[in-house]
């Protein structure tokens, strides 16, 4: 812990006051310096990063829309870990009054990219979803929502101690990824011919693995290296004859490129949170002096749900 001095907002920027700051698998490869993003250029000792939610505190010039006393949602790449956070306003989501801090921490960033990789996958009704890291901070949500459209859902995970909680997200049915014949039961469970959507946080060999499954004209939507290896395998020929489809995800351009599903999503998610119809998982809460200890939890890969730092 360190005092540093309060960030003054810039143009564009707003002074957040943070109640809550949700831990990912991501801030654990941040602070190993091994994020693995092309636009990760950190410079340490730095301020990690992530999903914050608090009260607007101060205004930088030209900002527009938004008043000291709002309660809000921002992402950032750097400087979440703090009492103060100067963050973009087109990165701000609002907040409503009546959910906890913790709950809403879902809302910048986790829960709009579980959204954004089902809206770029063009799930529909009846079709099969596939959610690798089924129990984590994105998938967990990227299981309600797949069930939400309609879809079959074969939730995925790292051991079997986390098949009960998937369940109850509403999964028809759960594989363990150690087991040696789960690419075979996967398929099996999404229909025998493979699903119709694969969604991967982790990246690797598993990419592969997911376009091997997919059925004639799935669609395998990659927005994450989990495994931490950006080097993606090749796609061969005989692949892509096999008519499976394969694209990336990132929230910045998806919220540039498709504005109103992006908003439709913000909505969707929370009245979901406000109505329950969502459950955004909270395992666990950590005083802000125990970041090291929320950081181990997510590291052990048994955290289901996420874990979050209250300053």
């Amino acid at each position: 812990m360190a005092e540093t001095a309060t960030p003054d907002p810039g143009p564009g920027q707003v002074l957040v006051e943070a109640e809550a700051i949700s831990v990912g698998y991501a801030q654990t490869q941040m602070r190993r310096n091994a994020f693995p993003a092309p636009m990760w250029r950190p410079s340490f000792p730095m301020v990690l990063g992530g999903d914050v939610v608090g009260r607007i505190v101060a205004l930088g010039p030209d900002v527009d829309g938004w008043r000291v006393g709002d309660r809000v949602g921002a992402f950032t790449l750097y400087g979440a870990y703090a009492e103060y956070v100067a963050v973009d306003e087109d990165t701000l989501v609002p907040v409503p009054e009546g959910l906890s801090p913790e709950e809403a921490a879902i809302l910048p960033g986790t829960g709009l990219i579980a959204a954004g990789v089902l809206d770029t996958a063009r799930v529909v009704p009846g079709e099969s979803v596939v959610v690798h890291a089924a129990a984590g901070g994105i998938g967990h949500i990227a299981v309600q929502l797949a069930r939400r459209s309609g879809a079959r859902v074969v939730g995925v995970v790292g051991s079997s101690a986390r098949t009960d909680f998937v369940r109850s997200l509403g999964a028809d049915a759960v594989v363990e990824s150690g087991a040696p014949d789960w690419v075979d039961r996967v398929r099996s469970a999404a229909g025998g011919a493979g699903p119709d959507v694969v969604l991967d946080g982790v990246g690797g060999p598993r990419l592969l693995e997911g376009v091997d499954l997919l059925a004639p004209l799935g669609r395998l939507v990659f927005y994450g290296s989990s495994d931490g290896d950006l080097d993606i395998p090749e796609v061969s020929v005989m692949r892509l004859i096999a008519m499976k489809h394969v694209t990336g995800f990132a929230l910045s351009v998806w919220r540039a490129a498709r504005p109103k599903a992006y908003r439709r999503a913000l909505e969707d998610l929370t009245r979901g949170l406000a109505d329950e119809s969502i459950v955004s998982r909270v395992q666990a809460r950590f005083p802000f002096e125990e970041a090291t200890k929320a950081h181990a939890l997510v590291e052990s890969r048994t955290c289901n749900g996420r874990a979050v730092l209250i300053p």
